[in-house]
């Protein structure tokens, strides 16, 4: 089938690089404009125009939401079916009935209707759940609200993070994606309708949402630390500034009577400290204008001791 492509990041890489070495023709890639990066400034292309460019596929980078250019590109193109992966803007009903077949595709990192939006993978943590996956639904009026073709249960281990997470659901979905591609083309694809009662909802994740309060539980907390990891990362907020929490792990039990933020003592590499629940482990941390080291190290540096306050 000839594919015009929607897409922008490193989640869809996959998604693109799959359709392609099935066979499949990139008639147009579309993605977002190039953008500043690192300490120098220089603008760098999207990860998804790194690898059309590499494919020899057009591309198109609309600035914001695509209109009536992209809709007339995407109808030049005779593509038969539009594909969007992480795109990051709002296809409207002209641009995402464009393609031959009259509608366009989406793999979205979530089981739908559980976890629409732009965060799925944060809130599966954040949630605990202990499965996942990643589904292939019609892109609809509504965000992640169209009739799903597929869907893969994907296990969540206990150690995911968010990185780690949405590496592998990319994986698993690009490989989804092609199934679903190929039913479409042997018209054999049957959409069926989300169920509104089960939907969840995802929201974009902020700064903030990396903040910990100790005097939530370990495994709560546990949760936080890797569904903001890489970005936008944990941290606490102690009287010498802002600490990152790049790596911890919850222990069952703790001190009784302890308060929340109250040193215990030392592992082998981390850091223990007293909670609302349990006892969190600090395995890695990155003071203010330091780099990153362990919890111990860390206390040690700080002169903790059992039974003071972090800080």
């Amino acid at each position: 089938m000839r594919i015009a492509f929607f897409g922008s990041d490193a989640f869809a890489v996959p998604s693109l690089e799959a359709l392609a070495a099935a066979g499949h023709e990139v008639a147009l890639v579309v993605t977002n404009p190039d953008r500043p990066r690192g300490r120098s400034g220089t603008p760098r292309p999207t990860p998804v125009k790194e690898v059309a460019l590499r494919l020899g596929a057009p591309v198109l980078q609309p600035e914001g939401r695509p209109r009536r250019a992209t809709r007339e590109a995407v109808e030049r193109s005779d593509a038969d079916l539009g594909v969007v992966v992480a795109y990051g803007q709002y296809l409207g009903k002209r641009l995402r009935e464009a393609p031959r077949l009259g509608y366009s595709i989406n793999l979205h990192a979530s089981l739908l209707p559980r976890w629409r939006g732009a965060a799925p993978v944060a809130a599966a943590l954040l949630a605990g759940d202990p499965v996942t996956g990643v589904s292939v639904q019609k892109v609809d009026r509504r965000m992640d609200a169209g009739d799903v073709l597929a869907r893969r249960e994907v296990p969540v281990a206990p150690e995911d993070t968010r990185g780690s997470l949405r590496a592998r659901l990319a994986t698993e979905g690009a490989a989804l994606l092609v199934e679903a591609v190929e039913a479409i083309a042997r018209g054999e694809a049957r959409f069926e309708a989300q169920d509104e009662a089960q939907a969840t909802h995802a929201p974009l994740l902020r700064k903030e949402d990396g903040r910990l309060d100790l005097a939530r539980g370990a495994r709560e907390l546990d949760r936080r630390v890797r569904a903001t990891t890489p970005w936008p990362g944990a941290f606490l907020e102690l009287p010498r500034g802002r600490l990152k929490v790049l790596s911890a792990r919850p222990l069952d039990g703790g001190r009784a009577g302890a308060d929340p933020g109250t040193v215990l003592g030392l592992a082998e590499e981390g850091l223990l400290v007293a909670t609302g629940e349990g006892v969190l482990e600090l395995l890695e941390v990155q003071p203010p204008g330091k780099r990153p080291m362990s919890g111990r190290a860390y206390a040690n540096g700080r002169r903790l001791a059992a039974g003071v306050p972090l800080a």
